[in-house]
């Protein structure tokens, strides 16, 4: 019987995973998340400070998705400068069932590495995708179809048995993070002639939280002189932006099936 009940529970979960991509899927809210504020300013250069390029960078990303996206909603998980916790930042993403969350920060190296410039973009390391299972089971249903429970007899994502599914869903979202990320790097290059750094799997602990796909992109290294002139210039974020913008758009356009 049990075995009966987890081969069951096997094809749903495959049947459900594929539901996220199906026809009539959008990508609908999207989160932004400026790194560090308040009394966490992040990373310092010769003259400026993480926290405040991460949220000019984020409050101008968030106004060409508003322009140039209309029916997608943007939430910020800050607009000014403020601290918030880092898990409070994943759970503005989960109760807003947020399609994808973008998480901006700089990048810095110790003294005596100061030539290191470029940008890369981070996914939550699969070593500590475990973590996602708490997210995961606060949105299940909703991530799958509004009437999964209704089609599916009552499904339950606090069940134990479900555990094919949570780990499927990680496989896709962590798929999913690493095709967006490998876009925005493409987009930084190809764009701006950018130094890419790629992408790369960290235990980044505001990404593991999200139950959604999720990246943090590092737009360039403040401790670098040319490269903290660049990310603070007017003409540097507006290109950052654009460029991430654009990976957007071609996130939005291959995983919507029409």
């Amino acid at each position: 019987m049990k075995i009966k009940l987890l081969i069951t529970i096997f094809f749903l979960s495959i049947f459900a995973v594929k539901q996220s991509s199906a026809q009539g899927y959008k990508i609908k809210t999207i989160v932004i998340d400026p790194g560090h504020g308040g009394r966490k300013p992040g990373a310092s250069g010769s003259f400026t400070k993480e926290k405040d390029i991460s949220l000019k960078v984020g409050l101008k990303l968030g106004e060409l998705i508003k322009e140039e996206l209309p029916d997608v909603k943007v939430i910020f998980t800050r607009k000014t400068d403020i601290d918030v916790d880092l898990y409070r930042r994943a759970e503005i993403a989960n109760e807003a069932n947020a399609d994808l969350f973008i998480s901006v920060h700089c990048n810095s190296m110790p003294p005596g590495n100061k030539h290191i410039k470029g940008v890369e973009t981070l996914v939550a390391g699969s070593h500590r995708l475990k973590e996602q299972d708490a997210a995961i089971r606060e949105n299940a249903d909703i991530k799958l179809e509004k009437n999964y429970k209704s089609k599916y007899d009552g499904y339950d994502p606090n069940n134990p048995s479900s555990f094919i599914l949570l780990s499927l869903l990680k496989n896709t979202f962590r798929d999913k993070s690493i095709k967006f990320a490998k876009l925005i790097q493409n987009s930084y290059i190809s764009r701006d002639e950018r130094l890419s750094r790629g992408v790369k799997e960290q235990g980044v602990l505001v990404l593991q939280r999200c139950g959604m796909p999720a990246v943090l992109t590092e737009v360039g290294f403040i401790s670098n002189t040319e490269e903290e002139k660049y990310i603070n210039s007017q003409k540097g974020q507006n290109e950052i932006a654009n460029s991430i913008l654009e990976a957007i758009k071609t996130y939005k356009k291959n995983i919507e099936v029409k």
